[in-house]
């Protein structure tokens, strides 16, 4: 019985939360400290649920390094989320996968990585970021470009000065609006790359990007005009994914479903298809 659980690739397991954080406003990440590892390539998501509820895919926001814990960024946006933003440490969560392909981190070593976060976005790039900061010492250089509507939504913001601390790697936020207080650049994050020629060799570089569908077009637009080609570019694309597994058919691209050949796929693979934004 066991061993036709373990093979059933909608069984959940049970996972209990051991701490909540308070990330923004609308934002939270949600904790666990596994008996049973999870291990997960950066860019893989997992499934997260509310026991009698439903669940949705999200991409672990903590270090594939660690597959003891695992952490979860969620944005309060629909019945699962609002009712995962109530629970709070000692909660009981299902999980499935992890599923997708992740990050193709092999072709890393020896190249310049740009990552472009915008808002919530940044949370399965910083899986990413994780493992890159545990092999800089193969890059040649990292490159964060972070953007949110206003200084509050700015997530992680408590780690940008931690990651910047390290060798080769840089990293630079905006906000779209003007408020009080606010020192830091102004205006969406494709005006961060302005800029990019000079501080990245474009040949010898990939770009990774996440964020809300509208950011991901112009950002892979503007990464175009830059110089990029098709093949630097990765977009991690959590969308309409269900099952997790390539059956129901609502996260296909073309031929390729997010979930199965994602949700980080390359563009020159999907930008000839009409629905890739």
């Amino acid at each position: 019985m066991s061993r036709a659980v373990e093979a059933n690739p909608y069984a959940p397991r049970i996972a209990r939360l051991s701490r909540v954080i308070d990330e923004t406003p609308t934002i939270k990440t949600f904790c666990f400290d596994l008996a049973e590892p999870i291990a997960f390539r950066a860019g893989q998501f997992v499934q997260l649920g509310v026991p009698g509820l439903g669940e949705g895919p999200f991409t672990p926001s903590s270090s594939p390094l660690d597959p003891k814990r695992l952490e979860v960024t969620v944005l309060k946006t629909g019945l699962v989320t609002e009712r995962l933003h109530r629970m709070a440490a000692g909660e009981a969560c299902t999980l499935r996968g992890p599923y997708g392909k992740g990050f193709p981190v092999e072709k890393l070593p020896g190249k310049e990585v740009l990552i472009v976060g915008g808002g919530v976005g940044l949370a399965p790039l910083r899986a990413l970021i994780y493992q890159l900061l545990s092999m800089t010492g193969d890059l040649k250089k990292v490159v964060i470009k972070n953007g949110a509507r206003e200084s509050a939504e700015l997530l992680f913001r408590r780690q940008y000065a931690e990651w910047a601390a390290h060798e080769k790697v840089s990293v630079e936020v905006t906000i779209d609006r003007p408020e009080p207080g606010w020192t830091g650049k102004v205006g969406v994050v494709t005006t961060l790359l302005d800029a990019i020629g000079s501080e990245v060799d474009i040949p010898n570089a990939y770009a990774f990007t996440c964020g809300p569908e509208i950011m991901l077009k112009f950002v892979t637009q503007t990464l175009l005009e830059k110089g990029f080609t098709p093949e630097q570019i990765y977009l991690s694309m959590n969308r309409r994914m269900s099952c997790g597994i390539g059956k129901c058919g609502r996260c296909n691209i073309g031929p390729y479903y997010l979930c199965k050949d994602g949700p980080d796929i390359c563009y020159a693979k999907i930008k000839d298809y009409p629905n890739v934004f």
